[in-house]
């Protein structure tokens, strides 16, 4: 199968650089999985697209702000670090600019009330190193980040971040620390939408997937088949996994808002055949069609990039043909386009 086929045309005006001016004020596109047939409405109507019994998991994870803006020691020069994964206590793999000159033995500074301090330790791969972190005050390490990181936010998003996005770029659920993206779906959602899917019969369950750089890297093959995904820590609850378990003996739906929350229950379900149980671990599924899927049968989901794995994981579940066609209603029709852009819905 070709990444090329996963290919569309979007102008770059439709690429939202904004999140709406209210919470839950964005389009929503209702595609129909089985006939392909689309609707358009807004997500403040989902709480009447779905029905009585229906469990919606939503993902609890929060973005922390992990991007670092500083300078070499001592030239001066400017640094930008984003930190991907923690390796220890005060070691995270992080990709930097400029990658050429810091090499091991480079020494950063992130300025702020407690300032931060760091090491490159390692070089790796795709711009990647290895950087230990100190402060000479011997404050907590993620307190300093949150005090003086900023939020990283998407590089299709041309502007730099505010003290808002701080807000925006988190969704209503977000408490458990450790994402440095947002699970975009789940930014829709108001107190009133929940309130309005709970009063309709909609049970709500909650999991956590920290998604980090394997959601979004690109896809740098030919092939589809070639690609990987990098692990991502999840944790799926008691209370969580009775309430899906539950509604899958019933013959009832399973509604995911998001790509992180489909790839994580459909890991867990290939872990613990068919199951959702409860559990913790890191998920690397990689969903693309001809992918069987055993937990999911509805989806939230945002506009996703051309050629990405996150709409080839959308393909999967609604059928490429179909999930395409949509995107084309949703570009002639001028929907907001990615990470503060306006919603699908497919069932």
């Amino acid at each position: 199968m070709n990444v090329r086929d996963f290919d569309f045309e979007l102008p770059s005006d439709l690429i939202a650089q904004e999140p709406p001016p209210e919470r839950g004020g964005s389009r929503l596109l209702f595609l129909n999985r089985a006939t392909g047939a689309v609707i358009d409405t807004t997500v403040a109507a989902l709480p009447t697209l779905l029905r009585r019994g229906d469990v919606l998991v939503i993902n609890n994870t929060r973005v922390f702000p992990a991007r670092l803006i500083g300078r070499r020691v001592p030239s001066g020069g400017a640094v930008e670090c984003l930190l991907v994964s923690r390796l220890e206590a005060d070691r995270w793999e992080a990709l930097v600019h400029p990658g050429q000159k810091l090499k091991p033995g480079a020494r950063v500074i992130f300025e702020g009330a407690a300032p931060l301090h760091g090491e490159i330790l390692e070089r790796r791969f795709h711009g990647r190193r290895v950087i230990r972190f100190w402060t000479e005050s011997g404050a907590d390490i993620d307190q300093v980040v949150d005090a003086i990181g900023h939020m990283p936010l998407p590089p299709y998003i041309r502007r730099a971040d505010r003290e808002a996005d701080r807000d925006r770029y988190q969704t209503i659920f977000a408490r458990a620390r450790g994402s440095i993206a947002a699970p975009t779906a789940g930014l829709h959602f108001t107190p009133a939408m929940i309130d309005g899917c709970i009063a309709a019969g909609v049970e709500i369950a909650e999991i956590t997937l920290h998604v980090g750089y394997g959601t979004f890297q690109p896809v740098r093959v030919d092939r589809v088949e070639e690609h990987r995904i990098e692990p991502e820590r999840y944790e799926v609850g008691r209370p969580a996994a009775a309430l899906i378990t539950n509604a899958l003996r019933e013959g009832r739906r399973v509604v995911a808002v998001g790509t992180t929350t489909t790839r994580t229950l459909e890991a867990v379900s290939r872990e613990n055949r068919g199951q959702v149980v409860e559990s913790a671990g890191e998920a690397d599924l990689f969903i693309y069609p001809g992918f069987q899927f055993q937990i999911v049968s509805g989806l939230v989901t945002n506009f996703h990039l051309p050629q990405s794995s996150l709409l080839m994981l959308v393909c999967a579940f609604a059928g490429r043909e179909r999930v395409l066609n949509a995107y084309h209603h949703a570009v002639a029709q001028g929907y907001r386009f990615y990470s503060y852009g306006d919603a699908m819905l497919v069932l």
